[in-house]
């Protein structure tokens, strides 16, 4: 991962293990999605520090290249279709938008399709099963993980962590502030 960070900026970790406004979803699409119901806020602790450096992790992705909270759920399904209309603000920070969530790999595929192209890698923390979940302390007591975006930068420093209520979408301006202090501070 080390050698990777090194070409962009940061790397922006969406791991929602677990969606974004409503887009023109078809019928079809909306009735695949599951709706676990209200789930507690947040049902981890987590293990990492911003300013310390990152744990080192390797996963693989949709694309079968490795990289170093559940598909088919209303938030999942919604947020990261919402990143597609962000990539310019992504890349006006030069930073690398990975998704991770802790499915396997097929249900990633399924997904991913219905959602339409994503323009970031899609990886899987499905087995060991949350491993890199865990790693950051947001792998929930049910085996889903936390709706968490973390930033790491060039030198594999943790710079921002944010765990936030499952059931709701991350601020997507919060995160793109985040990572121009970050840039800032280069």
């Amino acid at each position: 991962m080390r050698s990777f960070l090194r070409t962009v900026s940061a790397i922006a970790i969406l791991i929602s293990w677990t969606s974004c406004p409503a887009f023109a979803l078809s019928d079809a699409y909306k009735e695949n999605i599951y709706n676990p119901g209200q789930l507690k806020p947040v049902d981890s602790t987590l293990k990492v520090r911003e300013g310390e450096p990152a744990p080192e992790f390797t996963l693989p992705s949709l694309s079968g290249e490795t990289f170093v909270p559940a598909a088919w759920t209303p938030i999942c399904s919604d947020q990261w279709p919402g990143y597609n209309l962000a990539k310019g603000l992504f890349e006006a920070q030069d930073a690398v938008l990975l998704g991770i969530t802790v499915d396997n790999l097929p249900t990633l595929y399924s997904w991913t399709r219905q959602m339409g192209n994503l323009w970031f890698p899609v990886l899987s923390d499905f087995w060991p099963h949350g491993a890199v979940a865990d790693k950051f302390g947001v792998l929930r007591s049910d085996g889903i993980a936390e709706r968490a975006l973390f930033i790491i930068d060039k030198a594999g420093i943790l710079r921002y962590a944010k765990v936030g209520d499952i059931n709701r979408r991350p601020d997507l301006e919060e995160l793109i502030n985040a990572m121009e202090k970050t840039n800032s501070k280069r």
